[in-house]
């Protein structure tokens, strides 16, 4: 991971795997972190990762260190276009899009943490690395 990244969004998997202490996810986010980067996930991401066993001070610890973005009106409509654009629909893609559309937003060069990279690297082009968890 030696090319500079400005911003590290986090999908869900990678939110849980943070809040879990995965060491690989660690060591990634550790590197970014020397860069400088960014961490940022969309406010759904929270409600993804949200269960009944969730470690709610965890999860509280982990979203004092990133920056929540909001998926808004505008964002929504965005997210359907990215949808649209790649040709892809329905409920499983809807969180996919949304985590896509705040990615495309933030400041360029841009890594995606995602368990789902070929729907991700569908619905972001060439504009985000997607980085496989």
């Amino acid at each position: 991971m030696s090319e500079r990244v400005e911003t590290v969004v986090l999908d869900s998997e990678g939110l849980s795997s943070w809040m879990a202490q995965d060491r690989r996810l660690l060591a990634m986010l550790q590197v970014f972190h020397d860069m400088g980067a960014d961490l940022v996930i969309g406010a759904n991401t929270m409600v993804e990762v949200s269960r009944s066993r969730t470690n709610i001070p965890r999860l509280t610890w982990a979203l004092s260190r990133v920056k929540v973005e909001p998926v808004t009106e505008r964002a929504a409509k965005a997210a359907a276009e990215l949808l649209k654009d790649a040709g892809l629909h329905g409920h499983k893609y809807a969180i996919d899009a949304t985590v896509a559309e705040v990615a495309l937003r933030q400041p360029k060069p841009i890594a995606l943490l995602t368990s789902d990279s070929d729907d991700m690297a569908e619905l972001c082009g060439r504009q985000v690395r997607i980085i496989p968890l």
